[in-house]
């Protein structure tokens, strides 16, 4: 017999969670939640679309992790600490199998990072995931795109780049979904930088995470603070899992590929020997690329010359 909306609903997304703050979780017209005192609610939301942002045929767990991940990677940006998250979910049928993976991917994300899962909608329709997460912040603490100063140092987190290398293996035909390739690995199963967020509290000028492109990313951080950017090539932060591809092929994914979730942010100086401990303490590298700069745009050099490189961050409706 095919499932129904509420059995998969009571059967895929009602796990009971322990978070004192929910006070009606799942099953209701609405939850209830009980806010954080003295904090400022966050809120982000992102969808996910079959053939836009996953391949189809994508494992439904790696589905499941990657649309919580990516909504924790902008709860991280801010700074903030997540609490809740709301599903709504189109697929064309009811297949449990499918169902329980998904679920699955899902709440391991969750549970790591005490998220409990509090309502949603499930339809019927094309394979479409939106999630939205809630969380909390001081509010004299939230991070900022748009706090950045000239003088200001650039720093991006962990190896940026990976994710859309493996991305283009599975274009490509020369990796599946079921590979062992880090590339791969990394494009499926993206970790949100919280910790970080969390740790750059007072301390970073601007942030925002790594979705669309460094590059990209970096101009939008850029224009929302009002200076400019100027970052030198030779320090971009090439992973071992690209030591294969020609330098320029490298620059490429590191500039212009999304998926990974990395955090870039600015920091003055004096701070970033103290940050650099705490998120190697909590396993990240960090990268300094360059410094922020008074007037607009963002400017690469290699050797301290100028370098024109092409391309801008991803965009759903460009041309």
């Amino acid at each position: 017999m095919p499932l129904g909306e509420f059995d998969v609903i009571a059967r895929y997304f009602s796990r009971s969670s322990t978070r004192g703050d929910v006070l009606l979780g799942v099953g209701d017209d609405a939850a209830l939640l009980m806010p954080a005192p003295g904090h400022a609610l966050v809120a982000a939301t992102d969808t996910l679309v079959e053939g836009r942002h996953f391949l189809p045929g994508t494992p439904a767990d790696a589905i499941g992790h990657q649309a919580l991940a990516v909504n924790l990677s902008d709860l991280a940006a801010m700074g903030a600490e997540p609490a809740w998250a709301l599903l709504s979910l189109s697929m064309p049928h009811a297949d449990e199998s499918w169902l329980a993976d998904f679920a699955d991917g899902l709440y391991g994300l969750a549970e790591r990072h005490g998220v409990a899962l509090v309502g949603g909608d499930t339809v019927s329709g094309p394979l479409v995931v939106t999630i939205e997460v809630l969380g909390f912040v001081p509010p004299n603490a939230a991070l900022r795109r748009s706090g950045a100063r000239a003088g200001d140092l650039i720093i991006v987190s962990g190896a940026p780049g990976v994710a859309a290398a493996g991305l283009e293996e599975l274009q490509s035909g020369r990796a599946t979904f079921e590979s062992k390739d880090a590339r791969v690995r990394r494009f499926l199963r993206a970790e949100p930088r919280l910790a970080l967020g969390r740790a750059l509290r007072g301390f970073a000028t601007a942030a925002m995470d790594v979705s669309d492109g460094l590059l990209g990313d970096l101009d939008k951080l850029a224009r929302s603070s009002g200076v400019g950017a100027c970052i030198d090539l030779e320090r971009l932060p090439l992973a071992p899992e690209l030591e294969a591809y020609p330098l320029t092929e490298q620059e490429r994914l590191v500039l212009h590929g999304g998926d990974d979730y990395e955090l870039l942010f600015t920091l003055p100086a004096d701070h970033f020997g103290y940050i650099e401990h705490l998120a190697k303490a909590g396993g990240c590298s960090l990268r300094c690329l360059g410094s922020m700069v008074r007037g607009e745009g963002v400017e690469c050099r290699r050797d301290g010359a100028h370098v024109n490189i092409a391309g801008t961050g991803y965009d759903h409706f460009a041309s």
